[in-house]
């Protein structure tokens, strides 16, 4: 099978392909959909970023002072010497650039040939620019964080018709210790780039880069950090492991964190299966499991909870949120929480930790908080927060056509009378 994040299959017409995407994008924008053999990434980022101007530009969100004081302080800046080993010559003997950006696609450095550096400013592809999907449209840096998976862009395929003469290769850096997303790694230039090796070569760069990080920083002995937003099966590091939970234990998981005063094995049976009439044994065996996995220095029991110091991405968002920072909030949120899972207590928790973030950025009217709480899973659907987003945004907006469209295509799939597609419900 072919790998669905190269751009171009093996013996594909680089000029045809450009041809058959560009079509495809601007029967994208015409009508919503993309029609063709469009590669899922790109569809589904063209989604994402449907409410942009195609001819917008990444706005500069830091130069000078500010500039240089955040990316001394950035984690990235000290690996920064192994880009520039790994990946700086190549760039610049390539006629390519070498960029560095953080968790929030901002550009913190963009290094390599001169002449493909001025010809980059144009598009602001410049340190201290917004290339997240959400400012720039599908591109490798703002898309590899989107998705979290190192990605290729050719070409056509980017949203932002003046990013379309370039083709880029970017790959996500994590945090070894806790799995907090730091950047990504890209490499831009022409259509050459378009090649196995291109996307090979920063994707070995960003393992480099985290093990470069894990080298400098020694884990601290049993601290316990958890992954849980947006995937099926949870991940914990401790100790400088990193282990991936199966679905019950994941689900065990996450009980126990929100219940750090200890939960009995019949609660963790009614918050696993509902069931009064299961039998504890069959509980107290999963835990059992679990703390084999864990290490017995980690799980008590009578009552069971976790010791020691644990970290979690989804009490950070609920941390946030206790403080008023919804903007941190959406930040930290990658997606539900445990979404596959069925198990009464997770999927309360779920829907309380939805609800709340999904109520506090409503409660902003901040239109670029609202459009980011719409480009997740949660929100897609969300008729109230599309209303909201097209009544915060000024009639002459580039989004709100955007916006108004989807408030139409929900209000129709939910039935409801066409004088109140603009309101919120019971308004």
């Amino acid at each position: 099978m072919a790998d669905p994040w190269l751009a171009l299959e093996l013996g594909a017409d680089p000029a045809e392909r450009i041809a058959q995407v560009a079509a495809a994008h601007e029967a994208f924008l015409a009508a919503g959909t993309a029609p063709g053999r469009i590669r899922e990434v790109v569809r589904r980022s063209w989604e994402r970023s449907a409410l942009l101007d195609p001819e917008a530009t990444a706005p500069v969100d830091l130069t000078d002072d500010a500039l240089i004081d955040y990316r001394a302080a950035h984690p990235l800046a000290r690996v920064l010497p192994l880009f520039r080993d790994l990946l700086g010559g190549v760039a610049f003997d390539g006629a390519h650039l070498m960029a560095v950006c953080d968790a929030h696609g901002r550009l913190l450095w963009v290094e390599g040939h001169p002449g493909v550096r001025r010809r980059a400013e144009a598009m602001n592809f410049v340190p201290g620019a917004r290339w997240d999907e959400a400012h720039a449209g599908t591109n490798a840096p703002g898309t590899a964080l989107a998705v979290d998976h190192s990605v290729q862009i050719f070409a056509t395929e980017h949203f932002s018709r003046r990013v379309q003469r370039w083709t880029c290769a970017a790959a996500p850096i994590h945090d070894p210790l806790t799995g907090r997303l730091l950047g990504a790694i890209d490499i831009t230039g022409g259509d050459q780039l378009a090649n196995p090796q291109s996307l090979a070569l920063v994707r070995a760069t960003a393992r480099a880069a985290e093990a470069e990080l894990a080298a400098g920083r020694p884990p601290e002995p049993g601290v316990l950090n958890v992954l849980a937003l947006g995937r099926d099966e949870a991940e914990l590091r401790v100790d400088g492991r990193r282990v991936r939970l199966g679905r019950r234990h994941s689900e065990l998981l996450v009980l126990l964190l929100e219940h750090p005063e200890g939960r009995s094995g019949e609660q963790l049976g009614l918050d696993l299966y509902g069931d009064e009439r299961l039998h504890p044994v069959t509980v107290r065996a999963e835990l059992s499991r679990l703390r084999r996995v864990l290490g017995p220095e980690l799980l008590d029991s009578r009552p069971y909870r976790l010791r020691g110091t644990v970290h979690a991405d989804f009490r950070a968002v609920t941390a946030r949120l206790d403080r008023g920072d919804a903007a941190g909030a959406l930040d930290t949120y990658a997606g539900p929480l445990l979404p596959a899972s069925d198990a009464p207590g997770v999927t309360r928790l779920r829907r309380l930790i939805d609800g709340q973030l999904r109520a506090a950025v409503l409660a902003t009217a901040d239109p670029a908080l609202l459009a980011a709480w719409t480009a997740t899973p949660a929100g897609a659907d969300d008729l109230a927060a599309w209303q909201a987003l097209a009544r915060a945004l000024p009639p002459g907006a580039p989004r709100r056509p955007l916006a108004v469209a989807r408030i139409h295509q929900l209000a129709r799939e939910y039935g409801l009378p066409r004088a109140t597609w603009m309101q919120p419900p019971g308004g």
